[in-house]
């Protein structure tokens, strides 16, 4: 099957050329699946929502946009701010004065709009982060007059990662109730950074589990149970995915040792608009394929589970990077949307990810931020 499948792969990479993209997605959505077997292994309306236009192909920009938050003023200033990036691969400077001028203009008139989006007890905090976003205007300004793309990207970095903070400061609270169906299963009601150290380097993801609670829970639960320490990755293919999570024996995912049952974890996928997830259906099997899914395959390093292709709820610990490559697998086009749960993104580490291959391990996994966030399921 697997000889098979890598010759499909490489006669659609043919057709490609020729223009004939539909097949090529359909084949890998199809693969991804089929590589499991080959290894054996809310009251609120959700306002989370990408920006109409290009596909985001940054996993911190798709990250940040990810958030349940309803506060446009914040939203704007990140919409100029990201944008930057676009303009300077053209080289079009006015453009990119345009939009830090469109960025001070919101912060200097809608300063009040911001902090009211923030409760009382962290509003301190809250303007001092704004005091810094109008000093990093400043500097921004005078690196861009100046021309120097190197520069200005760095401090828009800087002014994004202002800008998360922010907003993560406007979330209270989780913004829906899980279905008591899944109760049984570990839920992350919120975020959580874990570094992971292979043999090729360390790598960062950022899990949330705003947009996939129970995918992102038993992540970051077996991340804390030591689970993926030592483990090798199972299948790599250029330009398409990097896969681990099969443990050492018969078993092709997790038992829990408490029950000694498979834990089996249901397809979520959360559409945009959606006030919670969407559980066990394809966006294709109800009608939903052309919407878009919070968490896209639009990013390279981005985290997702892996399932057999006949069950949807079928995952458990295996899992696997989306090595994005526009070519092949252009954002926002790709078959892979609405058809596997996205519930992370790499966001250090991206050229570790190049590096690694089938065989290569995974030295450790560690939870380095949000564990708090993590509930564990009830007895």
């Amino acid at each position: 099957m697997l000889n098979l499948h890598n010759s499909v792969i490489n006669t659609c990479k043919r057709l490609l050329k020729t223009g004939i993209l539909a097949l090529l997605l359909f084949t890998l959505s199809v693969g991804l699946s089929a590589a499991w077997w080959d290894f054996g292994g809310g009251t609120t309306t959700r306002e989370s929502r990408l920006p109409q236009g290009d596909p985001i192909t940054d996993g911190k920009a798709l990250l940040r946009y990810a958030l349940p938050i309803d506060n446009e003023p914040v939203r704007k200033i990140q919409r100029s701010l990201e944008d930057i990036a676009n303009r300077l691969r053209g080289k079009r400077w006015s453009s990119v004065s345009s939009d830090i001028a469109a960025a001070s203009r919101v912060l200097n008139i809608s300063k009040s709009k911001l902090l009211a989006g923030v409760s009382e007890s962290k509003q301190s905090e809250a303007e001092a982060i704004i005091e810094k976003l109008e000093q990093g205007i400043i500097n921004i300004r005078e690196v861009a007059e100046a021309k120097d793309g190197e520069q200005v990207l760095e401090q828009r970095a800087q002014l994004l990662a202002l800008v998360g903070q922010l907003e993560e400061l406007m979330l209270e609270g989780f913004p829906y109730e899980v279905s008591s169906e899944f109760a049984n299963l570990p839920q992350l009601k919120g975020r959580a950074t874990i570094e992971m150290e292979t043999e090729k380097g360390s790598l960062t993801l950022v899990v949330d589990g705003y947009s996939a609670p129970i995918t992102a829970g038993n992540f970051v639960d077996l991340v804390q149970r030591g689970f993926y320490d030592g483990l090798e990755f199972i299948r790599s293919e250029q330009s398409y995915v990097l896969q681990t999570g099969d443990p050492p024996g018969p078993e092709v995912g997790f038992i829990d040792p408490g029950s000694g049952e498979y834990r089996n974890i249901p397809l979520e996928i959360l559409v945009k608009g959606d006030e919670e997830p969407i559980y066990s259906f394809t966006l294709e099997e109800i009608g939903r394929f052309r919407e878009q899914p919070v968490l896209p395959f639009s990013a390279y390093g981005t985290v997702a589970m892996a399932r057999p292709e006949s069950e949807n709820d079928g995952g458990s610990s295996q899992f696997f990077f989306f090595l994005f490559q526009p070519e092949l697998t252009p954002a926002g086009v790709n078959l892979l949307d609405g058809r596997y749960t996205v519930f992370g993104y790499v966001v250090e580490g991206k050229k570790i990810l190049e590096k690694l291959g089938k065989g290569d391990k995974i030295i450790s996994a560690k939870v380095v931020a949000g564990l708090e966030n993590l509930v564990e399921p009830e007895a």
